[in-house]
């Protein structure tokens, strides 16, 4: 999948700042909601109620939403994506028919947040991640990542846009073996032109926290798959993105380099970390703090972790997905 996805590595070095706000937690009981009615208000607009329901962002008399201790525009500030009504309709070779990918797609991803998308195949998750990667444009709808609404970017600003904005986890790690470890992670950052003084500077507290200190001077082919994708993680944060996209980030690994890579991507989210992440795992989905399930294109369910355990939410994940293949009605 990473090949379709990312088809030009050189074009996809992602970089920039990124605030360290966290976001807040939008619900507290991890209950399903019905998605394309309030998946768009949900992450930005429901109020943090502890009294294990979800609540709409405004009341009945119209108020500003209910979240406590924040302003409208302190709100707004948090929001890091916006998806509104996002369509995307593929015309077959020669125009004979059109297949609708994505129908009505609408949700939103605040600083700090850790998401997770599940589907099954065919379900317009890819189509969802290439736009965006800014990689596709939409057919009616729009992406904003602060605000700045992707489809419009000429083709000329995209890889600029995903420079200096978008961080890449890949399912087979994308490491070139003729590059020690280090020239690998420091990659994003000599296409970018970066002083090397500065990428050193850089390099030595991910290597740290990442622990992969030891590894600088090998090789891909030398080091582990679950030391691959640390490297890869590496090489992602290392440019400091305002949104890391991680597709089927646990795909290639076995069950102890998967623990060792959600305990990773747990803590660089506690440090401030936004993470969008595509996978088929129930596993990795249930260390994120939100789960959406898309279905036919379209969001059709979502579960906030609230106070769950990750055990509790991998059984409410479960669930869904059983829900989703038997043809369940939304709650």
């Amino acid at each position: 999948m990473a090949a379709e996805l990312f088809p030009d590595y050189n074009d996809l070095v992602p970089g920039g700042q990124r605030r360290t706000r966290k976001a807040s937690q939008a619900n507290a009981d991890g209950n399903l909601t019905d998605a394309p009615g309030k998946a768009a208000d949900c992450a930005a607009g429901e109020s943090g109620e502890t009294d294990g329901h979800l609540t709409d962002a405004r009341n009945a008399e119209g108020a500003e939403p209910a979240r406590e201790n924040f302003t409208r525009r302190e709100v707004q500030a948090m929001e890091i994506l916006a998806v509104n009504n996002l369509k995307k309709v593929y015309t077959t070779r020669f125009g004979g028919s059109q297949v609708q990918a994505l129908s009505n797609v609408s949700f939103k991803v605040e600083e700090g947040e850790y998401v997770a998308i599940m589907g099954e195949s065919g379900s317009g998750k890819t189509t969802l991640l290439n736009i965006l990667a800014a990689l596709d444009v939409p057919t009616g709808g729009a992406v904003l990542l602060d605000g700045r609404d992707l489809s419009r970017l000429r083709e000329s600003e995209r890889a600029q846009f995903r420079r200096d904005h978008l961080g890449f986890v890949f399912q087979e790690f994308n490491l070139l073996d003729t590059f020690s470890v280090q020239d690998n992670i420091f990659l994003p950052l000599v296409l970018a032109g970066t002083p090397y003084p500065e990428m050193e500077e850089r390099l030595q507290p991910i290597a740290r926290k990442l622990g992969i200190g030891d590894l600088l001077k090998k090789y891909p082919y030398e080091i582990s798959g679950g030391q691959k994708q640390r490297v890869a993680v590496a090489r992602a944060l290392i440019t400091k993105p305002r949104l890391i996209l991680a597709d089927e980030p646990t795909g290639a690994l076995d069950s102890r380099a998967t623990d060792e890579l959600l305990r990773l991507f747990e803590a660089i989210n506690r440090d401030g970390q936004t993470v969008l992440m595509v996978t088929h795992s129930v596993k990795a989905a249930s260390h994120a703090g939100r789960v959406l399930f898309i279905k036919d294109g379209e969001v059709f369910h979502q579960i906030y972790r609230g106070v769950s355990s990750d055990e509790q939410l991998y059984q409410k994940i479960s669930d869904t997905l059983t829900m989703l293949a038997t043809g369940g009605d939304r709650a």
